[in-house]
């Protein structure tokens, strides 16, 4: 875990209790985080958009919108910010529903202050590493998305399991011509061995069937 927060990061703190805002963003701020304040739960989620990076510091009983209904919308949104619950002794039920939907940590108000802060370090560490990946995935994907039609043939084959001799068969074409097809591909997408292809491609989440082979015939 690092030892101070993403310069990049923001800290979303979402509670209905003025004071208790106040006191969590004065936290945050004397430790050099940015902070977004939010009095509500719809006021958040009118706001909330999939490329936010950093936490959320989420009550869990609110007016209106609860906390939980709000972490639920989040995911139906795809919108992972890691979440950190802060409750009452009396919701300790609806918080425990809290981390069973995912959040990071669950804390009781009033918050220790150097245990939210590690709570928040945490949070913040999966959230750049959460980052980390989509930004791998996406240059991947990128690249991949460089490929001619006659590589991704190849491709296919490769990922279906077939030796060269056989998408050389399937493909009707040589094995010279497989061979150098693959290994431009394979310089395409940054790799230098089959396993690093194939984790290279499972990565990016694309779908190489086999059966994109014989598409590619017709």
């Amino acid at each position: 875990m690092s030892l101070t927060a993403d310069p990049d990061a923001v800290v979303y703190i979402v509670d209905d209790d003025p004071a208790t805002r106040r006191s969590v963003a004065a936290l945050v701020d004397s430790r050099g985080a940015r902070t977004m304040e939010f009095a509500s739960a719809e006021e958040f989620l009118a706001a909330a958009h999939d490329r936010m990076y950093g936490c959320l510091v989420l009550d869990v009983r609110m007016k209106g919108m609860s906390g939980l209904d709000l972490q639920q919308r989040l995911l139906e949104q795809r919108i992972g910010l890691p979440v950190i619950v802060i409750t009452g002794y009396g919701d300790i039920p609806m918080a425990v529903q809290a981390m069973k939907a995912g959040a990071v940590s669950l804390l009781t108000k009033p918050c220790d202050p150097d245990r939210l802060w590690e709570n928040i370090l945490t949070a913040l560490d999966r959230c750049r590493a959460v980052r980390t990946a989509r930004e791998q995935r996406e240059a991947l994907v990128s690249r991949l998305m460089t490929l001619t039609d006659d590589e991704r043939a190849v491709l296919a084959g490769v990922m279906a399991g077939s030796p060269n001799k056989k998408i050389a068969r399937d493909l009707d074409i040589g094995l010279r011509t497989v061979e150098l097809r693959r290994s431009r591909l394979m310089k395409k997408i940054g790799v230098g061995s089959l396993a690093e292809l194939i984790q290279a491609v499972v990565l990016a989440g694309l779908p190489w069937e086999e059966s994109q082979i014989s598409a590619s015939k017709e």
